[in-house]
């Protein structure tokens, strides 16, 4: 399916798109606007903190209000608008997928974050103050860290990771029953395979056997991990992708159902409307057209 949204890399954030960078650190007070689409998707990790002032985000249709004291989370591939970023005082720090596992064989060792590829989980995360306070000296030693002109990246990745249990802690410390490492492990494989297929209509027998387990056991996960059924989880992202094309294509309710696997319209529908709460052409008229103005 052709991409409908511009993706960036660390580099177009910066004003450089040429450059290569695979980890960068910016104060909103310091850098400039960056050069980018209103709406795009990152190929990377972002982590914004909030010190004074107030942000407005957009993630997929849902607007966040991120105050001070709070911190944001946007994940590649996340069709994302930063609405405001002025007076606020903050920053943001990103990171590729290759820096955080720079000397690292095992590519679980992201997928253990449960607050990164927030595909169930709140993007925005409120620590106490204390939390807070420990949270920014490690952002500040980070900042410190790439400010020198002998800065390691080794170091620079180091703090990282220290940060980034930091911020898992506090993730723990308000969720009241912590899931399993080996479950949200399989959980975000489950949904990257999803994001890989799921205008194919493939069914919860099909993406098990893909990861080599039983249907059953996919549905254990998947309630585990989210409360809700394998089969909830594919329609909850197939129907994502529906909105995106409601709100920034001109195609009709039959094609876009075409394109993500259903050959009925009339299901289709009863489909969007169980999810959104509202038909395809409703959603197209409303919801959308605030999206169509920006």
């Amino acid at each position: 399916m052709k991409e409908l949204f511009p993706f960036y890399s660390i580099g177009h954030f910066i004003n450089q798109p040429n450059n290569p960078t695979e980890f960068e650190i910016t104060r909103f007070d310091e850098m400039e606007e960056p050069d980018v689409d209103d709406l795009h998707k990152h190929t990377f990790y972002e982590i914004i903190w909030i010190e004074k002032g107030k942000s407005r985000q957009v993630i997929d249709h849902v607007e966040y209000e991120i105050s001070p004291g709070s911190l944001f989370f946007i994940s590649p591939g996340q069709l994302h608008i930063f609405e405001e970023w002025r007076p606020v005082m903050g920053g943001s720090i990103m990171f590729t997928e290759n820096f955080f596992l720079l000397n690292y064989l095992d590519k679980d060792k992201l997928f253990e974050l449960s607050f990164l590829d927030n595909f169930y989980s709140h993007p925005v995360l409120r620590p106490n103050k204390s939390s807070f306070v420990e949270i920014q000296q490690t952002i500040h030693a980070i900042d410190k860290e790439k400010r020198r002109k002998d800065s390691l990246v080794s170091m620079m990745q180091a703090l990282l990771h220290i940060l980034l249990l930091q911020i898992q802690r506090c993730v723990d410390s308000q969720t009241e029953a912590a899931v399993s490492k080996k479950y949200l492990i399989l959980y975000k494989k489950f949904k990257n395979l999803i994001d890989l297929n799921f205008a194919k209509n493939l069914n919860v027998s099909e993406y098990a056997s893909k990861l080599s387990i039983t249907q059953h056991h996919l549905n254990s996960i998947s309630k585990e991990v989210t409360g809700r059924t394998a089969t909830e989880v594919i329609r909850t992202r197939t129907m994502l992708e529906a909105k995106r094309l409601l709100s920034f294509t001109d195609n009709s309710i039959s094609e876009i159902a075409s394109q993500l696997g259903y050959f009925d319209s009339s299901y289709f529908a009863k489909m969007f409307k169980s999810e959104a709460g509202m038909s395809p052409l409703q959603f197209k008229s409303t919801i959308s057209e605030s999206y169509r103005r920006r």
